[in-house]
């Protein structure tokens, strides 16, 4: 005796409706992706360091990683431009001993 297969209308309808998950989810992916780059290239600019540095986010399992160390180990040019010469870097007069 032959085996009956399952009907292929609901295997059709089961394949469409997880094609159209994959594709919200594909978009909504790309939507965050693209918003994370931007984010970061803002970041990098008001550090006073080249905005594209932002690119690395596109390396997989990494980038994220890399962008954080960088913003985090280095030293911003806009923070060497706004030390006072004399006082305390967070502003105001020294404090007498």
């Amino acid at each position: 005796m032959i085996p009956v297969l399952a009907d292929t209308s609901v295997d059709q309808t089961a394949f469409a409706a997880m094609s159209a998950m994959f594709g919200v989810i594909a978009i909504v992916g790309l939507a965050f992706i693209a918003f994370t780059i931007w984010l970061f290239w803002r970041i990098f600019t008001k550090a006073g360091m080249n905005g594209a540095l932002a690119l690395l986010n596109l390396i997989p399992s990494f980038g994220l990683l890399i962008c954080l160390l960088i913003l985090a180990f280095s030293t911003w040019p806009t923070e060497m431009q706004q030390q006072p010469a004399g006082g305390s870097p967070y502003g105001g007069p020294p404090m007498a001993t």
